[in-house]
């Protein structure tokens, strides 16, 4: 059961197949999506395809992948992607092109992620935003995820230092969890009140 296709009201979300580069670039090598992101904005087409085959073909390869283009079902084709680390922070990434933002789009993504990963049996879910990003925190909060805690890390490769915010939710109802590497590994660590 590797990467089960999902459908929304609006959405199919499905792997990413070879004939996707050209759609993964046009949202790779936007500026303005990939802000927040821990990489640069993609210039060339070659570095989208490396992308997919680094980022996309690789976790098809495992026995349970959660790697995900979100297209619009009028279309089919990709606008963004969802994708959940299969390593124990079960951490999840989105982005989207930016003419579909505000649109609730990534938030109906990731929740349709989110319920699979608990039909799945995965324990929990984490994701974190840069402070400086507070709309990506509020998908978060919209799919049910509880703030845990900020922390400050150097990100590579743009050598940036981030302060993150990460949200957690247990889908298997052990409601005390809280996913600890992040705190433990950084120095600067702290929770806020909002």
């Amino acid at each position: 059961m590797n990467t089960p296709q999902l459908e929304t009201h609006r959405l199919i979300l499905r792997k990413f197949t070879e004939g996707d580069i050209g759609a993964l670039y046009e949202i790779l090598r936007d500026r303005e999506v990939n802000t927040f992101l821990p990489w640069f904005p993609t210039e060339r087409m070659e570095d989208a395809a490396a992308f997919f085959r680094e980022r996309f073909a690789a976790s098809y390869q495992k026995p349970q992948a959660y790697s995900y283009a979100v297209c619009l079902r009028r279309d089919n084709i990709p606008i963004g992607y969802v994708t959940l680390q299969m390593d124990d922070s079960y951490e999840l990434g989105y982005g989207l092109r930016k003419e579909f933002w505000h649109q609730g789009i990534t938030t109906e993504a990731v929740r349709a992620v989110a319920e699979q990963a608990g039909r799945d049996h995965i324990p929990y879910l984490t994701a974190t935003h840069d402070v400086n990003n507070p709309r990506s925190g509020a998908v978060m909060q919209a799919v049910g995820m509880q703030y845990q805690y900020s922390y400050e890390e150097l990100v590579q490769p743009k050598g940036e230092l981030v302060t993150f915010r990460l949200y957690q939710k247990n889908l298997d109802g052990a409601e005390g969890r809280v996913f600890r590497r992040y705190w433990d590994r950084s120095d600067v660590h702290f929770i806020e009140s909002f």
